[in-house]
């Protein structure tokens, strides 16, 4: 499992940028081709590189309805394209992987075939009432296959209560997390908020800090540069995406306005407007 001290070595600045895909071949909203899709993927990684960020996270964003677990093969053929595409294109950036729902098979299988540093994973422990219905966390499939892959080096980033979803069962927040982390063996812990672009609760991030002091702990949704420090006080980095955009893409200025306040003392940092 990653450290702490570890992965704010792999990354500078502590920013993974979203990279939402059109929906693909075979979702109710595919407009058909992968040209378009190709182009928008690019110009997001490209704005995301010119804004500062050296880390970005690909996921079938625009496939909804999802699939409740295993996505059909046309999905991964399209993602597999199009992050071969990225991966050639900047080598500068380190790419994750997130198959919606909750596919961290296919997740991995496309790491291994790009070269991807990490995967995200909704639902890795536990269970989650979702708008799939219930989704199982399939940790031990996980690991056991990215071993059999020869994949240890490829991070699993966890989601902590994934946004659009609601336990299945009340549980207390901090032995969820150490479940997680020392029996799901997540590499690195994902707080957000409610929903895309929802702002995750400082409380709960704390509280989780407390018990997993060397656990890398990531805000996955609402971090803008006028509350990024006050998560990175607790935090060692963030996944950023609806703040970025601008008409629906990734806005290079936006990036590099995240990047810029990341990079200031703390106490700059807060003067930020929204």
């Amino acid at each position: 499992m990653w450290t702490r001290e570890e992965f704010q070595r792999r990354l500078q600045p502590p920013v993974i940028g979203m990279i939402h895909l059109p929906a693909l071949p075979g979702a109710p909203a595919h407009a058909g081709g992968m040209a378009p899709i190709l182009d928008a993927a690019m110009a997001d990684l490209e704005a995301l590189a010119a804004g500062g960020v050296r880390a970005a996270m690909v996921e079938n964003f625009h496939d909804s309805p999802f699939w409740p677990e295993r996505v059909p093969p046309e999905t991964v053929a399209a993602m597999a394209v199009v992050l071969t595409r990225l991966a050639d294109c900047r080598q500068d950036v380190l790419l994750g992987v997130n198959v919606l729902r909750n596919d961290a098979e296919a997740a991995l299988a496309l790491a291994g075939a790009v070269g991807a540093a990490f995967i995200r994973v909704n639902v890795h422990t536990g269970a989650m009432l979702t708008d799939q219905g219930p989704v199982i966390g399939q940790a031990h499939r996980t690991l056991r296959r990215r071993r059999e892959l020869g994949l240890d080096h490829v991070g699993i980033l966890a989601d902590l209560r994934v946004k659009h979803a609601a336990p299945l069962a009340p549980r207390d927040l901090a032995a969820e997390a150490v479940d997680l982390r020392r029996r799901g063996l997540a590499d690195a812990l994902i707080i957000s908020g409610a929903a895309t672009g929802a702002v995750a609760d400082p409380e709960a991030l704390a509280r989780v800090r407390e018990v997993l002091p060397d656990c890398p702990l990531l805000v996955g949704s609402g971090v803008t540069p006028a509350n990024v420090a006050d998560y990175l006080a607790v935090a060692d980095g963030c996944i950023v995406g609806t703040s970025l955009q601008a008409g629906g893409r990734i806005a290079h200025e936006r990036a590099a306005a995240l990047v810029a306040s990341v990079a200031r003392p703390a106490g700059d940092r807060r003067k930020d407007p929204a």
